[in-house]
């Protein structure tokens, strides 16, 4: 029987085959700390950037048959993608929202927490961007093809998480897709974490006025300059609305019986049959509820509080940024392009489940080395 590119198979090996490779790593090295009070949310973000990563296996299957970088012809697939980004940011709004509210009774030391954000994104960011400006001169034969103060300007240009675009270097075309592209949700992350003073004066939390000031010269500033859809911006409202429904007591004990889980199945499951994108209204809405059933106590039947799921949690920003990285030097530099266009969708599926536990390993190595250490100083 044929394989199709798309089918579920090969995504749930290896998915198995990622968890498999954590427990490896909990074996060799231990069950990673508690990150905080969500257990399971620490457990989904792993699952999240693991789905980012078969969403983008099946966009360069077809690429490289096409020639184009387009969403998948796929419902499951396409949600790997938008639902796992569009749950990542209602992370971030559930998990900060929450501190606003808490800071009502405790004051928040602003400070601490930009602080924080910057040693938690900027290190791995900055050292995949030098794999990107190294991965260039490879392409460019280690010769300068443009001006250097037009490469300078756009290496800061993409330093800048790509607020002001992502410029191709050095004369390589589509440079952008030398990371798969997964930088565009950082500054809409970013944008989230300056608007939080704002959003503070909405629940009466203790906040001097310099902060509220620099928070919107920041946030009117940003609009002007990399104007954001709007639309991409509503998944922080679900993980705000979990903020207010994980102090309600009723909903916390309901969110953490057996039936919720099935419910937070069959949100999800919903969501991927009937809507063709997460960022619509309709989606956006059943995701919502799902996520806010996890972020109040379901574990979904144990999975996501398993030392296999903490650990792929803990390296979760690594499997993000790198992912692109590991795919492109596979098919663009290790393999060839041409070689691997005309292979099968089993043949091609063999390939990423190779992939896999490599860029878990790296993964859990550029955490340790990189990330771990940067956060420590906070």
């Amino acid at each position: 029987m044929k394989m199709e590119p798309t089918s579920p198979l090969p995504a749930i090996a290896s998915l198995l085959l990622a968890v498999a490779t954590s427990w490896l790593i909990v074996k060799r090295f231990g069950v990673p700390a508690a990150q905080g009070r969500y257990g399971s949310i620490d457990g989904m973000r792993g699952y999240l950037a693991f789905f980012v990563f078969l969403h983008h296996c099946v966009i360069w299957y077809f690429a490289l048959k096409t020639g184009h970088w387009r969403v998948p012809p796929s419902h499951l697939y396409s949600h790997f993608g938008e639902s796992s980004v569009a749950l990542f940011f209602m992370i971030t709004g559930f998990l900060f929202f929450s501190k606003l509210i808490d800071g009502r009774a405790k004051k928040i030391d602003w400070s601490r927490l930009f602080i924080s954000r910057f040693l938690r994104l900027v290190p791995l960011y900055v050292f995949v961007m030098l794999l990107l400006l190294l991965i260039v001169f490879y392409l460019s034969r280690g010769m300068l093809r443009e001006p250097l103060p037009v490469l300078i300007k756009g290496f800061a240009v993409w330093l800048g998480f790509t607020f002001l675009g992502n410029p191709d270097l050095n004369g390589v075309a589509a440079t952008w897709l030398i990371v798969g592209g997964v930088t565009w949700t950082l500054p809409y992350e970013w944008f989230f974490y300056l608007s939080l003073p704002l959003l503070a004066l909405t629940v009466n939390a203790k906040i001097s006025l310099p902060y509220v000031a620099l928070s919107g010269a920041g946030v009117a500033g940003l609009a002007l300059l990399w104007h954001p859809k709007i639309h991409l911006l509503y998944p922080f409202l679900g993980g705000i609305v979990a903020s207010f429904l994980v102090r309600a007591e009723s909903f916390r004990r309901f969110s953490a019986r057996r039936v919720s889980s099935f419910l937070v199945v069959a949100c999800i499951g919903m969501t991927v049959a009937l809507f063709p994108t997460a960022f619509a209204i309709a989606p956006l809405i059943w995701l919502s509820i799902a996520f806010a059933l996890v972020a109040c106590g379901n574990d979904l039947f144990g999975l996501l509080v398993t030392p296999t799921a903490r650990m792929l949690g803990q390296i979760s920003y690594s499997i993000y940024l790198l992912q692109g990285v590991t795919l492109f030097v596979t098919f663009r530099i290790v393999l060839g392009m041409t070689r691997v266009e005309i292979w099968s969708p089993a043949t091609y599926w063999l390939v990423i489940l190779g992939i896999t536990p490599i860029l878990v390993a790296l993964a859990f190595a550029t955490f340790q080395l990189i990330e771990h250490p940067a956060m420590q100083r906070k």
